[in-house]
């Protein structure tokens, strides 16, 4: 069985999200980032960047998989779903998986941190982060607006992506009127799998529904930010 080692963030839901549509078997061990589980040696054993999430693959002599990218295409390969075999279908679902990795993810994290939880707020850079966040949006929009899913069929292109796209409003950019978008971002969260992985290790929505909750919400994860 697989051990899942993550928080309740977009990166950690990538995993998990993935194990559920694979109908994978998995144990789930919360990593509490406030208290700085990721930094402990333990983690740090299997993590050396101290990052979530992180899988151990007991069929592979207790392999530790850190980056969620990577962790991604060993579960796809290892189920033999969610990624083509054929040489072009392959790289259609690597190369948006990289569009997540190296610009969906990146440009959101950085808008939530100086968005919701940086002290100062310096309107130019909260503006440039956000304004990149929705360039790429429609990015998505414009693919979308030919494809049902971002790589033909349902991939964990669609999985990377999605965990983050979801929460564009917490970046504090709209997509309300991104259609292709929104068309999509319906398809999947209307899922099963893909609903219950974005309760793992816990639901989240508990936590930040209503101002006050979400609030609190960012407080708590403004403490990462000044460590």
């Amino acid at each position: 069985m697989i051990e899942l080692y993550t928080s309740p963030t977009p990166n950690g839901y990538k995993a998990s999200v993935t194990l559920e549509e694979l109908d994978m078997a998995y144990n789930v061990h919360v990593i509490n980032l406030q208290e700085d589980d990721q930094k402990t040696p333990e983690f740090l054993a299997m993590n050396p960047n101290g990052r979530i999430p992180v899988i151990v693959d007991p069929d592979f002599d207790n392999l530790a998989i850190f980056e969620t990218g990577a962790i991604m295409v060993h579960l796809a390969e290892k189920a033999g779903r969610l990624l083509p075999d054929s040489v072009d279908g392959r790289a259609r679902v690597m190369s948006w998986l990289m569009f997540q990795m190296g610009g969906i993810g990146p440009m959101m994290g950085q808008a939530n941190i100086f968005y919701r939880y940086f002290p100062e707020k310096v309107p130019s850079v909260i503006s440039r982060f956000q304004l990149e966040v929705r360039r790429l949006l429609e990015v998505l929009d414009s693919h979308l607006a030919q494809y049902e899913y971002l790589a033909d069929d349902f991939s964990i292109a669609d999985i990377a992506n999605w965990c983050w796209v979801r929460t564009a409003k917490w970046s504090g950019v709209e997509s309300h009127d991104l259609e292709h978008l929104g068309r999509w971002l319906t398809a999947i969260s209307a899922r099963p799998k893909c609903q219950a992985g974005v309760k793992v290790p816990f639901d989240l929505a508990e936590l930040t529904a209503g101002k006050d909750g979400a609030d609190s919400f960012s407080k708590q994860a403004g403490k990462l930010v000044k460590s």
